[in-house]
């Protein structure tokens, strides 16, 4: 694949624009964005692969006897941030990987995981994995210290327009600098819930496509400070409205071929594609933990707010895990509805892609479509229809997860061992904490 940017082109873009700090950034296992900033002074050494940081202080990183790490920026990730540093100078980022003392990549770096999930698609003989993925969030207004609120900064419904959308300057501007960033956006719009947005960018190969969502969260929040709110990408801030999701178009391609077509079939879809969807849904129950990693993800994916909560695939409806889109030719794919965006977009990616290439391997059978709405049925009807749950809350995602070996192989020992840790240690304080909730039934009552 062409590179984008060599070093002399970094370089000589620093000196044309001004740039006087770069961020290094990488994402810990969680999926918070972490960054080295540097002076353009240490760029060279940046570039030659020598800057090394401390990963003990990273979340799921490494044991403080064997800190040294060492971050290798990715050269076509180069962007120059709208907003500016001091002095006018402008700030710039590279996204990086994480490799050891010793020349090799960090097992424990999400970008790496994914990686090393898409080398082994290549093995199989697809050349690009792509995704389109489709981030909401909320926008709250911020009081006078700049912390967030719960006032949401709209009563605007889906697709409205000014005057109910009070967020669609902010959400202008979000665009208008995504797109000075070299951002394909394709469609941008305001969400069923008060203050709720979609920004939807173009599809691109999977590590692009998490690198691009990891950005993208940094400018919306960063735009939305300047309108006086705070934009979250919590999955479910409030109750009795629809949650924020990520959905996720994906497909696989054999060079300029799209895997997933199949014009002989009647909806269109090839073998691959069938037998990738049936992978999804075999292990939907196991990338749960990774896809809806927070104690409030389970709160999002409950019946009667469009979110799933059923393991099954439709053409046509939206009840269901999967959604097949109606495009077809080069635009067929599968859409996977129940990730949120609280989600470390390079894990996320990292699992599906091992489910759907796990149903390739064994060839897995899928199972019938689902027509219904599901969310109509009973017990009985689904259990007749074979569509099963999936898991109601973090504890059960994280035993579904603990229990497939083919989820655990894409993460490695590493990355499992200890999200699975930090997430047992999120469930213990919510499962022992005293809410709200329960003082307002029980504190008069008994």
């Amino acid at each position: 694949m062409a590179t984008k940017f060599t070093k002399e082109d970094i370089l000589k873009s620093v000196e044309e624009e001004n740039v006087q700090y770069i961020r290094l950034q990488f994402t810990d296992l969680l999926g918070t964005i972490k960054n080295v900033e540097i002076p353009r002074s240490q760029l060279q050494k940046a570039l030659d692969n020598k800057m090394m940081f401390d990963g003990s202080s990273i979340e799921g990183f490494v044991r403080i006897e064997e800190s040294d790490m060492y971050l290798y920026p990715d050269l076509d990730s180069w962007v120059i941030y709208p907003w500016g540093g001091v002095d006018g100078g402008k700030v710039a980022g590279l996204t990086c990987d994480v490799y050891n003392p010793d020349g090799t990549p960090f097992e424990g770096d999400p970008r790496g995981i994914l990686k090393k999930v898409l080398a082994e698609a290549r093995d199989m003989g697809f050349t690009s994995f792509n995704v389109g993925p489709e981030p909401e969030f909320f926008l709250f207004k911020s009081d006078e210290k700049g912390e967030p609120t719960l006032d949401l900064n709209d009563k605007g419904g889906y697709f409205d327009l000014a005057p109910l959308d009070l967020g669609e300057n902010c959400r202008r501007d979000i665009v208008v600098t995504l797109d000075e960033m070299g951002f394909n956006v394709e469609a941008s719009h305001h969400e069923v819930a008060p203050g709720q947005h979609e920004i939807d960018f173009q599809y691109a190969d999977a590590v692009t496509a998490a690198d691009n969502i990891q950005t993208f969260k940094l400018v919306v929040k960063n735009i939305a400070r300047r309108y006086g709110l705070h934009a979250t990408f919590m999955p479910k801030p409030l109750f009795g409205v629809n949650g924020s999701g990520m959905h996720c178009h994906m497909s696989l391609f054999r060079g300029n071929e799209n895997a997933f077509y199949d014009e002989n079939d009647e909806l269109g879809l090839s073998e691959t594609a069938r037998y990738f969807l049936a992978g999804i849904l075999k292990h939907a129950k196991a990338f749960t933990a990774i896809t809806n990693p927070l104690v409030n993800s389970y709160k999002r994916l409950v019946p009667g707010y469009e979110a799933p909560c059923y393991v099954a695939w439709s053409p046509k409806n939206r009840s269901p895990l999967v959604r097949v889109p109606a495009s077809r030719g080069m635009s067929t794919r599968i859409e996977v509805r129940s990730p949120d965006p609280s989600a470390n977009p390079y894990l996320a990616l990292a699992v599906m892609l091992k489910a759907g290439l796990d149903g390739i391997k064994n060839q897995l059978e899928l199972p019938k479509e689902t027509d219904r709405n599901i969310y109509v049925m009973d017990e009985d009807e689904r259990k007749e229809a074979g569509i099963e749950s999936l898991p109601a809350h973090l504890k059960a995602a994280l035993e579904e997860l603990a229990n497939d070996p083919v989820i655990a192989e894409a993460l490695g020992d590493h990355a499992l061992a200890h999200f699975i840790e930090a997430k047992e240690i999120e469930w213990d304080m919510f499962r022992t904490q005293v809410h709200p909730w329960e003082r307002e039934q029980y504190i008069s009552l008994y």
